[in-house]
C-alpha cells in the first residue's frame, strides 16, 4: 500500500501520546489474532478478530477500502493484510484460505483512533516450522529491534538502514526494496518514505534527520531467497519471485528527547 499524501511533520508530546493510544489498540488486535493462530483457522477468521477489536473501541480500520495503486483495481477489502509463506505483503484474507502446520503468516493491520494512526505487523509461526523459517522469523524480528535501538544512537535514517541491510545479508537473506516504511500521523502514509536499505542507489529524499517529534513506521520485509517480488492475480498480494518464504515485522516508532518510543508496543513495552 502506498499513498504518500502529507508533508513530513514533527509531532508534539501530546500528539505522540494520542498516537500511543492508537498503537495500543493495534497491539491488542495483533495479540488477539496471535492467540487464534493455529492449523485450520482461516485468514478471514483472523481478520474478523481485528475488525471486532477496532469496532469495540470505535477505532477506524486503516486498510479497509484502501485504494489500489494501480488504477482500475478494486480497493482493499479487509481490515488486515495476511500473507502466507512466499507472500510478502498485502495478502487478502479469505474464508477459503486455511493456515497449515509449518506455515508462516504475516499479519499487518492498523487503525485510527481520535484522529491519530497506529500501524504494526508480526509474522507468526503456525505450529512447528522448519529451521529455515524459524531463522527467517528471528532475523526479521531482530532487524526491526536493531533499527529501534539504532534510532536512539544515529543522527540520520540512512545510518540505521545501512546497518539493517548489512544485518540481513550477513544472515544469508535479502531485503525487499520494492516496499518501504513510512511516516505516520493523521494519515497512515505520510512523508518520509522509510527504506530498509541504504546505498548509492538510494534517493537522497529517502534519507532524513532523526530528531524529536519524528514518527515513522519501520517495517522490514525479508526474503529467504531473492529480493524481487511479483504482483499476484488478485492485484494486491505481493509474493517472492522465486517462491521462497518471506517475513514482515513492523512498529510505529516516535523519536523523543528520551530516545525512541515504540507506540505499537504492549502496555508494558512488550515488543
Amino acid at each position: 500500500m502506498s499513498a504518500f499524501r502529507s508533508p513530513r511533520q514533527l509531532r508534539s508530546a501530546r500528539e505522540i501520546a494520542a498516537m500511543r493510544e492508537a498503537g495500543l489498540i493495534v497491539w491488542r488486535a495483533l495479540k488477539s489474532m496471535e492467540q487464534a493462530v493455529r492449523p485450520g483457522v482461516t485468514t478471514a477468521e483472523l481478520d474478523a478478530i481485528a475488525a471486532k477489536t477496532f469496532e469495540d473501541v470505535g477505532a477506524e480500520p486503516l486498510f479497509l477500502n484502501f485504494p489500489n495503486a494501480t488504477p482500475g483495481w478494486p480497493v482493499f477489502p479487509a481490515v488486515t493484510c495476511i500473507s502466507i509463506n512466499e507472500e510478502v505483503v498485502h495478502g487478502i484474507p479469505r474464508a477459503d484460505r486455511k493456515l497449515a502446520e509449518g506455515d508462516v503468516a504475516s499479519v499487518d493491520t492498523g487503525c485510527k483512533l481520535n484522529g491519530w494512526c497506529g500501524d504494526s505487523a508480526v509474522t507468526y509461526a503456525v505450529g512447528t516450522v522448519d529451521a529455515e523459517k524459524q531463522k527467517l522469523l528471528s532475523v526479521t524480528k531482530g532487524v526491526l529491534h536493531l533499527a529501534i535501538d539504532l534510532m536512539g544512537k544515529k543522527s540520520r535514517w540512512c545510518e540505521v538502514a545501512s546497518e539493517m541491510e548489512r544485518f540481513v545479508k550477513d544472515h544469508g537473506f535479502s531485503v525487499v526494496e520494492d516496499f518501504v516504511g513510512h511516516g505516520i500521523g493523521r494519515e497512515m502514509h505520510e512523508d518520509p518514505q522509510v527504506p530498509n536499505f541504504c546505498s548509492k542507489r538510494t534517493p537522497r529524499s529517502q534519507d532524513f534527520k532523526l530528531e524529536p517529534g519524528l514518527v515513522i513506521a519501520v517495517e522490514p520485509m525479508v526474503n529467504v531467497g531473492v529480493k524481487s517480488v511479483k504482483t499476484m492475480p488478485d492485484g494486491w498480494t505481493q509474493a517472492t519471485r522465486d517462491g521462497k518464504p518471506s517475513a514482515h515485522f513492523e512498529h510505529t516508532i516516535a523519536i523523543t528527547a528520551d530516545g525512541p518510543q515504540v507506540l505499537t508496543a504492549g502496555p508494558n513495552g512488550e515488543l
